[in-house]
């Protein structure tokens, strides 16, 4: 199965079994809002919502000119990275977790940024609603008449 991931499908992949350890659940490719897409959005047992970015290369992280329009879509913002990853490369006011397909570790704590309680509500409803549309495909991908996510 994991010769068929792509390298930040990998950290995606690690990054959310580590988080399901701080009791948050995560979807992958979240659209908060049309035209962004985040690699995991991630929602916690209070209900703080995190956005993380995986970044498997310097080019990657280069390439990446939207970020700074995902931090309005949640609590904490994080960046995903390998062992190998230029660190150096990533803002400092953001978080930092390293992570390989198997797992991953929180080394900088990003910094909180509460969302508005609508804001909130709106997102954790879009949350629910993307997850049990996947939860449909993956159960009866032949079901007619399923929207496709924002």
């Amino acid at each position: 199965m994991t010769d068929l991931l792509q390298p930040g499908q990998l950290l995606a992949r690690g990054v959310s079994r580590h988080l399901r350890s701080h009791g948050f659940v995560s979807v992958d490719e979240f659209v908060p809002m049309r035209g962004l897409r985040v690699d995991i959005m991630a929602l916690g047992p209070k209900g703080e919502l995190w956005i993380v970015e995986c970044k498997s290369s310097r080019a990657d992280f280069q390439s990446d000119s939207k970020w700074q329009g995902y931090l309005e879509w949640c609590d904490r913002y994080f960046w995903a990275v390998d062992t190998e990853f230029p660190t150096d490369l990533l803002p400092e006011d953001t978080g930092l977790i390293m992570a390989d397909a198997y797992d991953a570790e929180i080394i900088r704590m990003a910094p909180e940024d509460k969302l508005a309680p609508a804001r909130r509500k709106k997102m954790i409803q879009k949350f629910a609603t993307d997850a049990a549309r996947r939860l449909h495909r993956h159960r009866d991908p032949k079901l007619p008449g399923l929207p496709d996510e924002d």
